[in-house]
């Protein structure tokens, strides 16, 4: 690079300029940065001659460009030691959920929280330190200080610190959702007007119960007290709050507080609330629909059971005729369908109705709820479900043959509840001793319903395919749960108080937003256990003090995509420590 001055008759102009080679051979000269005219440059240099320190300026350029650009000769000794406790590797994929946590401006609610309360360490290092371990080293407090010191940026806190922070953040749960959600939307654009909700449990290896650990109904079919997690999701996919309550607790009560804490705090003014079966009681349908002025202000869309229709709807369900297919006024029969052909087809009927679908009388006076009762087939779904049973039969048979039958309850995926004692043979003698056999009656039931699903709704003015997509996304709630139990394993809890449990899922649901914000920017081309895989081993090793730093990850795709929506590149040959300095100054940027 040079210094280039255009004079003219009253003033001068300084350019810094650089020549370079095109493809093509040629050459030319551009402009790299334009420092100003005479007076500009004059007010920049301080006093000093503005032509000197325009020249001082390029030279200081042209020595951090080549800094940047000379080879790098490493020496090493095979008669040398490695300096004993010096560390070597360092992880760099925290640096991208490290852009992210400070895109939410997660250090600006750490330092409102650190205002209000008296303590002396970093509630920003110990928060991030606890989130970037969870998605990347999932492990007890202990472990988690231990292991931060992987990353580029070591602790600056000790483990008390960690234990004292947990309470604080248990005290402020509600300020730092709210917090994170308003400011989740500076970076994206959050859809309000669909919620998603659903519970699950997490179990503790302890055995005496207390107020918050009970004993219940485990998910994971654990014989422990569980906590309970009930837990909102937005349309995509991200999450945007929790709660936990009693491993005891009915689920289905859980709704309506939460929900109205998420319309206050959130300022929410027209929701649909999506559920699974279990929990569209008739409370919370009831909740969920509010009209004002012929306005919807809340709505529901809820899974139903066909099983337990009252007789004339199931009737309707499962009877073949009057099916439809989306954009067509066709009627099908599905005793005349080709199931081959149409394997991938989706067949509905639908209608409205007006009583209360849990099959309880309906009090004097009341008014009954007005609902839109949707109901799918599908020959892929019943292939699908058939698939799953004729294992669950397999399984069955062997556990006859084996003598290893066990009277238990029978949960809906237990291959138990084909499995029957008979004290008659087929010809029906009567035997003295009970024998296991398998419950024909109970498949065949079971199979009446292959491919049938349902949905009840009370929104009105809205498609039936409109309805069926938005309901179709509830999986993703499904993967949140799993993300979490599974690969940031924040089950089993090994806290004991109240307030570290809780904090204990708040670090997992800022994990879990922080990660899901970066599958979306990834546009969800890779699996979980890819991203979090390849961040885990993304490492950089320093050859020597001031030598910088070289990757020792491989580079992929992937890799290629993290650095290019962070903004940032840690896979060069070498980074020098101002360089890494800059990428870590550089994750720290808001966008």
């Amino acid at each position: 690079m040079k210094l280039t001055v255009s004079k003219s008759k009253n003033s001068a102009s300084f350019y810094v300029q650089k020549t370079i080679r095109k493809p093509n051979g040629s050459v030319t000269t551009v402009t790299v940065e334009k420092l100003g005219n005479l007076s500009e440059v004059t007010t920049k240099a301080g006093g000093k001659d503005p032509y000197v320190w325009a020249q001082d300026y390029v030279n200081e350029l042209n020595r951090k460009e080549y800094d940047e650009n000379k080879e790098v000769l490493v020496r090493y000794s095979p008669s040398k030691l490695l300096k004993k406790g010096e560390q070597n590797s360092f992880n760099c994929g925290y640096l991208f959920l490290q852009k992210i946590y400070y895109s939410l401006g997660l250090d600006k609610i750490c330092k409102e929280i650190s205002s209000r309360h008296s303590f002396s360490y970093d509630l920003n290092d110990v928060l991030s330190k606890l989130i970037f371990t969870r998605i990347l080293y999932p492990s007890s407090k202990l472990t988690s200080h231990k292991l931060s010191s992987k990353f580029l940026e070591p602790p600056t806190f000790e483990l008390h610190d960690v234990y004292r922070a947990l309470s604080v953040l248990a005290q402020e749960n509600d300020f730092i959702q709210s917090e994170l959600y308003k400011n989740s939307q500076k970076i994206f654009e959050r859809r309000r007007d669909i919620l998603y909700y659903d519970c699950t449990n997490y179990f503790f290896e302890i055995e005496e119960a207390d107020d918050l650990r009970r004993y219940g109904k485990c998910k994971q079919h654990q014989p422990l007290p569980i906590v309970g997690m009930g837990f909102f999701m937005d349309y995509d996919g991200i999450p945007l709050a929790f709660d936990i309550y009693p491993g005891n607790k009915n689920e289905q009560p859980t709704l309506k507080p939460l929900e109205q804490k998420v319309i206050n705090d959130f300022s929410l003014e027209q929701v649909v609330v999506c559920t699974d079966a279990g929990l569209s009681s008739k409370t919370n349908r009831k909740f969920n629909s509010k009209t004002i002025n012929g306005v919807q202000l809340r709505s529901f869309i809820t899974t139903q059971s066909i099983k337990q229709l009252p007789d004339y709807l199931r009737e309707f369900a499962l009877d073949p005729t009057g099916w439809h297919l989306s954009g067509s006024d066709l009627e099908f029969n599905l005793n005349e369908i080709d199931e081959d052909k149409d394997f991938n087809k989706i067949f509905y009927k639908d209608r409205w109705i007006k009583e209360d679908l849990s099959q309880r009388k309906i009090k004097a006076g009341a008014t009954p709820l007005e609902q839109h009762l949707i109901v799918s087939y599908s020959p892929k779904y019943k292939n699908y479900q058939r698939k799953i049973r004729n294992g669950q039969i397999e399984r069955a048979q062997q556990l006859i043959d084996s003598g290893k039958y066990k009277q238990r309850p029978k949960n809906q995926n237990d291959p138990h509840r084909f499995i029957s004692k008979n004290s008659a043979t087929e010809n029906g003698e009567i035997c003295t001793k009970e024998f296991a056999c398998l419950n024909t009656d109970a498949i065949e039931e079971e199979e009446l319903y292959d491919g049938f699903y349902a949905v009840c709704t009370n929104l009105d003015h809205v498609s039936v395919d409109e309805i069926v997509r938005i309901n179709k996304k509830r999986w993703e709630i499904e993967e949140c749960f799993r993300i979490m139990k599974t690969d940031f394993k924040a089950r089993p809890v090994y806290l004991r108080s109240e307030e570290h449990i809780k904090a204990h899922f708040i670090t997992c649901f800022i994990a879990l937003v922080i990660y899901r914000i970066l599958e979306k920017e990834l546009d969800e081309k890779y699996t979980c256990e890819e991203i979090i895989a390849t961040l885990k081993d993304m490492f950089v090793s320093r050859p020597g003090e001031k030598m910088g730093y070289t990757p020792v990850y491989v580079r992929t795709d992937l890799t290629d995509s993290l650095h290019e929506t962070a903004g940032f590149r840690t896979d060069y040959q070498i980074l020098s420590d101002v360089n890494m300095r800059k990428v870590i100054r550089q994750s720290k940027n808001k966008k």
